[in-house]
């Protein structure tokens, strides 16, 4: 959970190298020799330069990642990735993975016989910085036992000043920290680290072009594809803005013939990705091409189920709502953060609608969408929030009836404007208020699971239970999580499912028509 102002940390301020000799080598590279270790500083991120957003065109790249002499770079040499953070950061490991393979090497999930370990971390939280920090530490034994292991941070941790600072000078046992705009430089930054023996730092402050052809290894049924990245909304608290750089989509027809790939494949299930996916194509200078444009093109093709996330309220236009009233493959969930329920609030937050406005875009919705479940992200204790705009969020809450919430204490991020402003909420109290919302939470939860009591759902068998090997899991096409029993060659399948017991944050069910599963 995130800490009160007064513990939050601020890291810059330790980490002074003035005084530590470097030079630049005929390259550009600038090097150094800090606590015993040679760093070569490749690129290193500035914050000043992560808040411009210039008007360089964006290129678009189609050739092939891995140059022909790296393509044996990793034979006989296996890779771990952790992954923490959102659906973009997952989505991110699929490319390092497919780049992984595509060098020789073979994925493992034994940390002890890993040759290359990958962390690629999460920004948004102050507590996801600090188990990553954690995790960093327990490594440095096992780099004394194994020096050849080859130890990397990546990610939007990486593209903080601070935190490069933090790892150059007190986590001399990293090797490799790259960014979330150079991810397809990787062959690269690994031949480095190994040939170099040095620590390699190569974090850009601007955000890259568009690179296509990227090899990805998805596991499942279902697939992410990213539509567009960076986000233009700079909220206050948010640290996405400087960590993902400008809004960049991808084009239409690249996002469809990937679509299209996955159909060919077999997938039963894609996500389109984005920070705010309701902003694609609005940086499109020769089109008028919109989101909802590419969600009705996508709803041609033979892909069973379309979800997207994350939306911002202030993009999501009526065009969007009439494509998303057609359905077919389209589904009836829609995530759509609200962030808090008092205009005054949301104003501070730099969020650019109101609470009123939020209400009337639902209206919107759920008049078009019949049967449409709407889930959101919620922050309490936001600097100078009070009690009575609190109060507000619960009542926003329930009139919109959300069945799922991510819901958090503000936790305030360095650089952003919020961290600056008077944070006069006692912590207790932010936990007190985020222990009374998630008692709403589970309530509206309950409530939305029961009215399916009887009621037949269909549901994408994702796996077995963690618990029961004979209870299988799934979800529905308003993403309401399913346990039932049956064997396990149904995962992957859809399978009809009569809900015999719902729950507060599942359903219960029972399988029905056992033929008539469509696989």
């Amino acid at each position: 959970m995130a800490k009160d102002n007064q513990e939050t940390k601020d890291y810059a301020k330790y980490f002074d190298f003035s005084n530590i000799q470097t030079s630049v080598d005929d390259s550009g590279v600038r090097k150094m020799r800090l606590n015993g270790r040679n760093i070569a500083i490749h690129a290193e991120p500035s914050h000043r330069d992560e808040k411009q957003r210039g008007k360089q065109q964006i290129q678009v790249h189609y050739e092939n990642a891995i140059p022909d002499e790296l393509l044996t770079l990793g034979q006989g040499k296996r890779y771990l990735i952790y992954t923490y953070g959102c659906q973009m950061n997952e989505h991110d490991t699929e490319v390092m993975k497919g780049m992984f393979e595509q060098m020789g090497y073979t994925e493992t999930t034994d940390r002890l016989e890993a040759d290359v370990i990958l962390l690629n971390t999460c920004a948004i939280r102050e507590n996801a910085e600090d188990k990553v920090f954690g995790e960093l530490g327990h490594y440095k034994a096992l780099k004394r036992e194994r020096p050849n292991l080859l130890l990397g941070v990546c990610g939007c941790m990486s593209q903080e000043e601070s935190v490069v600072n933090r790892i150059m000078e007190k986590q001399q046992h990293v090797d490799l920290v790259f960014g979330t705009h150079n991810i397809h430089r990787l062959p690269y930054l690994l031949q480095n680290a190994y040939y170099n023996k040095e620590m390699v730092v190569e974090v850009w402050s601007k955000e890259g072009d568009i690179i296509e052809n990227l090899p990805k290894k998805r596991e499942g049924m279902r697939a992410w594809v990213n539509i567009m990245y960076g986000c233009d909304k700079f909220c206050t608290y948010c640290i996405v803005p400087y960590t993902r750089g400008k809004e960049r989509s991808r084009r239409p027809e690249d996002v469809i013939a990937e679509v299209r790939e996955l159909a060919r494949q077999g997938y039963k299930e894609v996500t389109l990705l984005g920070q705010n996916v309701n902003a694609y194509g609005k940086d499109f200078e020769d089109s008028e091409y919109r989101f909802g444009d590419l969600m009705a093109d996508i709803s041609t093709i033979n892909i069973p189920r379309i979800r997207f996330t994350t939306s911002h309220p202030r993009d999501f236009d009526d065009h969007l709502i009439e494509v998303l009233a057609g359905k077919g493959n389209l589904v009836e969930h829609i995530h759509l953060p609200v962030q808090s329920g008092s205009s005054e609030v949301l104003k501070r937050m730099s969020r650019k609608y109101s609470r009123e406005r939020f209400l009337e875009l639902v209206g919107k919705i759920k008049k078009a969408i019949p049967g449409v479940v709407l889930s959101t992200d919620i922050i309490v204790g936001f600097p100078g929030e009070t009690e009575e705009q609190f109060e507000e969020t619960l009542s926003l809450v329930r009139e919109v009836g959300f069945e799922m919430a991510y819901t958090f204490i503000y936790s305030p991020r360095e650089g952003t404007p919020a961290a600056d402003m008077e944070d006069n909420v006692p912590f207790e109290e932010k936990k007190a208020r985020l222990a009374r919302l998630n008692d709403l939470m589970a309530e509206l939860g309950r409530k939305g699971n029961e009215q399916l009591h009887g009621q037949i759902v269909e549901v994408l068998v994702e796996g077995e239970s963690k618990n029961k090997a004979n209870v299988l899991s799934g979800r529905t096409r308003t993403n309401k999580l399913v346990h039932f029993e049956g064997p396990k060659e149904w995962i992957g399948q859809f399978i009809q499912v009569r809900v015999t017991e719902p729950l507060t944050w599942h359903i219960k069910g029972e399988p029905v028509l056992h033929e008539e599963a469509v696989s």
